[in-house]
């Protein structure tokens, strides 16, 4: 028999006692309001506890939200890797440091775009429209690739920079319409999606759809002159560069 060697007596407590790390903890769930990002509820939850917590506590994260603070700016990170590649490879394609800015430089009417939707939508700036910013960054760089390279070839053919330009914008407006607004028909399911991994799915959607419709409309119009503006620098680098021809009697000129 137990009781023989051992004695119950009744007493009262937790069911479990959880620990963090170590240290007894106690774990807190919660969630922002409608419109307020995921980083912005960290950090006033960070504010609080360093106000609020009397000394000897402290506050750690868990889940989702320990990756999100680990993360911190890996985003914007990725996109600056992202640009510099594009910008390394087209310098390689047109052998010209100048020129791959008038794609570059096409891009932020779409950036703006993609966060004016998600603002109007009321959606957050996380994780998820980074990778939006990164496709982004693609597909607009696309368009504008289109006009620069047929403006490249036909100044080859001995076209002025200025009809070059107005060549190609002629001649790809049809196919960067038809390919973008393609896409954004495809994307708008997306932007609309409910159920499971709904909000995801919305902010991947939302922000690349405002993106392409601002850089598409917008990239129409900068491309060109942009174009225009790095073509004539490098022609007129080009030209100081290039040695001085001496004349028949000996005398340069």
């Amino acid at each position: 028999m137990l009781s023989s060697f051992m004695t119950i007596e009744k007493s009262y407590g937790v069911d479990q006692t959880t620990r963090y790390n170590m240290y007894p903890s106690a774990e807190l769930n919660g969630d922002g309001k409608p419109g307020v990002s995921s980083g912005d509820v960290l950090k006033a939850i960070q504010e609080t506890a360093r106000e609020k917590l009397p000394r000897g506590f402290a506050i750690d994260w868990a889940g989702i939200s320990r990756d999100e603070v680990n993360a911190g700016n890996q985003g914007l990170i990725v996109a600056l890797i992202a640009l510099i590649f594009v910008y390394l490879v087209l310098a390689a394609q047109y052998e010209s440091f100048l020129l791959p800015a008038s794609v570059i430089l096409s891009l932020p009417p779409g950036v703006f775009g993609a966060f004016g939707l998600l603002k109007l939508t009321g959606l957050e700036n996380n994780i998820y429209t980074h990778i939006a910013l990164v496709v982004l960054i693609g597909l607009l760089g696309k368009n504008a690739i289109l006009i620069v390279e047929f403006a490249e070839l036909k100044c080859a053919e001995g076209l002025r920079p200025f009809d070059a330009v107005l060549e190609a914008s002629r001649l790809r407006l049809r196919p960067i319409l038809m390919t973008s607004f393609a896409f954004i028909a495809g994307l708008i399911p997306l932007a609309i999606a409910s159920g499971a991994g709904a909000l995801a799915n919305r902010t991947i959607g939302t922000a690349t759809v405002g993106g392409m419709v601002m850089g598409t409309i917008w990239g129409l119009v900068i491309v060109p002159g942009l174009y225009l503006v790095f073509k004539g620098i490098a022609l007129k680098l080009a030209r100081s560069e290039s040695p001085v021809a001496p004349n028949p009697d000996g005398a340069l000129g």
